[in-house]
């Protein structure tokens, strides 16, 4: 029987020491005999309006100290059914957006022919578009459930095709996903037109404004991506400014009217039984939160993220 990774516990050390790693997990080079692993990607030159989540990363590993490895909540026990390590983060170049690109899909290629599924902190959205193209490049076009605020489907910014308001269009123009089977929520805010919107709806996606789920549970919401999704590879990818900024101010583009954290939780335990391939948590910016309670809540939902992977049993029961 092999010895699975354990977070270090607050019995052990205090939260004010030991590792400065994802929930002071051990850390390793790369992701090989993993059967998930932490990974950042410390970037902010994707980000069009408020910089900082290149600090993201080191934030929510940060915040991570406070996590205990049993789910409450779901019954769920990672550590005791997953090997995982944090494996630190992608070296990419702060010069150079494109070629950051190139470098961020080159090591999650290399991470998932080692077999492990990737839970990334980020760094802005931008780079979603180049794990997206690993996943295709080892699995083919996947599905997707992309919460946030924004659709992230436009055509260019400021001239440029790579930017962190592009990363779903360079998605879909390179194969990577299964229109049938995407779902955007949360979406809200102004806009330029309904075309802001309705382009991803006439791709074939399910599109659900945060409006329509305002004082409501976000699980029969879950039940149909479930029962849409099915056993289809899928990827999730969570914005924190689809959070109202409420809950999570410390973020490059904030939207009144956005999801509550239960919410947050209720879509992503409502993910349980589907076939993961990999998570991100991106767009945390702390220089916008002193308090640290947007990469607190970043690094909870990583770990929820975790607890619903595959091989990892959830149980209710309670005596």
């Amino acid at each position: 029987m092999r010895s699975l990774n354990q977070p270090l516990g607050g019995n052990d050390m205090p939260r004010s020491g030991g590792p400065a790693t994802m929930m002071r997990l051990p850390a390793q080079e790369t992701a090989k005999g993993l059967d998930a692993c932490f990974v950042g990607i410390p970037m902010d030159i994707g980000t069009s309006n408020r910089p900082g989540t290149r600090l993201g990363p080191r934030q929510i590993r940060d915040e991570s100290r406070m996590l205990r490895p049993y789910n409450m909540a779901t019954g769920a026990t990672p550590f005791d059914h997953l090997q995982v390590a944090d494996i630190g983060d992608v070296p990419i170049n702060t010069f150079d957006l494109k070629s950051s690109v190139g470098i961020i899909e080159a090591h999650y290629d290399e991470i998932l022919s080692a077999g492990a599924i990737p839970l990334t902190l980020g760094g802005d959205h931008t780079l979603t578009w180049p794990i997206l193209r690993a996943m295709k490049n080892a699995h083919g076009p996947v599905a997707l459930i992309h919460v946030d605020a924004h659709a992230d489907i436009n055509e260019a910014m400021f001239g440029e095709k790579v930017a962190h308001g592009c990363p779903f269009r360079r998605a879909w123009e390179d194969g990577c996903l299964d229109n049938d089977r995407v779902f955007q929520i949360g979406l809200r805010g102004t806009g330029y037109s309904r075309d802001d919107f309705n382009w991803s709806r006439t791709q074939g996606w399910t599109v659900v404004q945060a409006e329509e789920y305002w004082y409501r549970s976000m699980a029969p919401l879950m039940q149909q991506v479930r029962d849409t999704v099915q056993d289809m590879p899928v990827y999730i990818s969570f914005d924190i400014d689809s959070l109202d900024p409420a809950f999570a101010p410390g973020t490059g583009t904030v939207e009144p009217g956005g999801l509550s954290t239960w919410q947050a939780l209720e879509i992503v335990r409502g993910c349980a039984g589907l076939n993961i391939l990999g998570c991100d948590l991106v767009e945390v910016s702390p220089p916008y939160d002193p308090s640290g309670n947007t990469a607190l809540i970043a690094a909870n939902l990583l770990y929820e993220m975790l607890c619903v992977l595959p091989n990892v049993p959830q149980s209710t029961t309670r005596p």
